[in-house]
């Protein structure tokens, strides 16, 4: 019998570990999907974290009123098995059918909450129960922080990268039910019958989930988008979702478009044209975001362009639009030239380290939904930027939509009139902001920046061109009433005004 409790002793200690790493997981993707599907990662992990360890509170307290803590841990675990096994599956589903998630996000989020706040006070009772030879309630809590250290190391550089949302719902769920078995079995002179049932059916269940998890991230996929999914990866930064209907390509990022092979040439010869024409040279070239090869291939359409260097976080994505022979013929191979320098690297921390002076800047960069992305917009990130800026060079910035969220377009250009002009100290930068139709965004923005001011010129444009026009430049630098300049706060990293303003814009549109 001593020999038992000892087994029972370990084994409990070693259940707090792994109980402790599924229960973060099961957070950690609640927190991830929901920025996903409901954008602004700062507010969504903040509300998930809020509500989870309230629901912990909770179960905490709940489990005074469990008569036998054996059992109970044991239904925890089952519990915890199923609902936080299919949770990523129901949530995207949910989102698919209902075009809603937030009433399963919170119901399952206070539930697993509510049974992991319950493991603890069962563990400790079980093991004094057991005998545990000098039982300290800290070491039970000891083992549970470190399974969350654990938990936060894995998910980012393990999890994640290796085996998506799906995979990991399923299978730290079946780890759950697994820990249930093996508590079983250790306890079964106190098992019930019915958690035997009830244990074999759930992991039954999971495994098979689990194994079919790519088919259901499939049918997920086929259930959320419009068009037959052909690619989808969730990398270690994203998740790269590519559609086609017909001859019509589609490229989203964490369930956002990102382009549409229809209309794309619209957004891309705005952004890229009016930069290149107004520099005084393009022969370097700096293009910031943009790994879908898109707004290089606009950039090589110019005569005298020797060298462009292309920043992307993802290296994925690069290389998807660079290797794959159907995604690299969108942007002709151009990924592939001599001529293009893909760095893979946070746009931020390549500001701070190049030494290098660039004729042209393009930030091709992802709209500013949340802080991680609204950095990128900051009067701090951009005079850095400004530092690698010839200057007779032009910067040009895609800035959202001015009809849609105006207050978001007008505080980019605020911002970049708040910088210092390093070529004329005494000076501002010379903004011009402009606008163009592109069918599958709306009325899209852009800002062109340059440290001297340019003379009213024709634009130089290369031939081929599907858009821009010398009248179409015309009609962008013209902007509607409710489009119109208006004040609005600049963006720095104290203030993160941007992002408040983006999401009201669309919100007072889309909600």
């Amino acid at each position: 019998m001593p020999q038992d409790n000892r087994l029972r002793e370990v084994w409990l200690l070693l259940a707090t570990l792994l109980v402790a790493i599924a229960g973060l997981i099961y957070e950690l993707i609640a927190a991830t999907v929901s920025s996903y599907l409901l954008g602004d990662s700062v507010r969504q992990f903040s509300f998930v974290i809020g509500v989870f360890l309230s629901a912990m509170g909770l179960g905490a307290w709940v489990s005074r009123f469990v008569a036998d803590p054996v059992r109970g841990f044991i239904w925890a675990q089952v519990a915890l098995g199923v609902i936080g096994g299919f949770l990523a599956p129901v949530l995207f589903f949910s989102y698919a059918v209902t075009d809603t998630v937030g009433g399963p996000l919170y119901g399952a989020l206070i539930a697993i909450g509510a049974l992991s706040g319950m493991e603890i006070p069962l563990i400790a009772r079980v093991l004094e129960t057991v005998g545990a030879r000098r039982f300290r309630f800290e070491n039970v809590l000891t083992v549970d922080y470190i399974g969350a250290l654990v938990a936060s190391l894995a998910f980012p550089l393990f999890v994640i990268p290796n085996l998506g949302l799906m995979s990991a719902s399923l299978s730290f769920g079946v780890l759950n039910l697994a820990v249930a078995l093996l508590s079983l079995w250790i306890f079964r002179d106190r098992a019930l019958r019915a958690q035997w049932v009830a244990c074999g059916l759930a992991l039954v269940a999971a495994v098979v989930a689990l194994v079919q998890a790519e088919r259901l991230v499939s049918v997920a996929d086929q259930a959320l988008f419009e068009d037959d999914v052909i690619l989808t990866e969730q990398t270690a930064y994203q998740k790269i979702s590519v559609t086609r209907f017909r001859d019509r390509t589609r490229l989203y990022l964490d369930h956002s478009l990102q382009f549409d092979s229809y209309d794309e040439y619209r957004y891309h010869e705005a952004l890229v044209h009016p930069a290149m024409s107004i520099a005084e040279r393009h022969a370097n070239v700096l293009i910031l975001g943009g790994g879908d090869g898109m707004a290089t291939r606009e950039v090589l359409r110019h005569d005298g362009v020797e060298h462009i260097t292309l920043v992307d976080l993802d290296p994925r994505m690069t290389a998807l639009f660079r290797d794959h022979a159907e995604l690299a013929a969108l942007n002709a191979h151009v990924l592939s030239d001599p001529r293009v320098s893909i760095v893979n690297s946070d746009a931020w921390r390549f500001a701070e380290q190049s030494q290098a002076t660039f004729d042209v800047v393009i930030l091709d960069l992802p709209d500013p939904k949340n802080i991680a992305l609204s950095k990128l917009y900051s009067r701090e990130f951009y005079s850095l930027l400004i530092e690698r800026l010839a200057s007779g060079g032009a910067l040009v910035t895609q800035s959202g939509s001015p009809t849609y969220a105006p207050e978001a377009f007008w505080s980019i250009v605020a911002t970049w009139g708040e910088v210092r002009n390093p070529a004329l100290p005494d000076d501002t930068l010379t903004t011009l902001p402009y606008h163009v139709y592109v069918p599958s965004f709306g009325d899209w923005g852009f800002t062109l920046v340059t440290p001297l001011p340019h003379r009213a010129r024709p634009l130089s444009l290369p031939e081929g061109l599907k858009f821009l026009t010398e009248a179409t430049w015309s009609a962008a630098r013209s902007f509607p009433p409710d489009a119109a300049r208006r004040p609005v706060q600049s963006n720095t990293l104290q203030t993160h005004a941007l992002v408040e303003y983006y999401l009201t814009g669309w919100d007072r549109w889309f909600e």
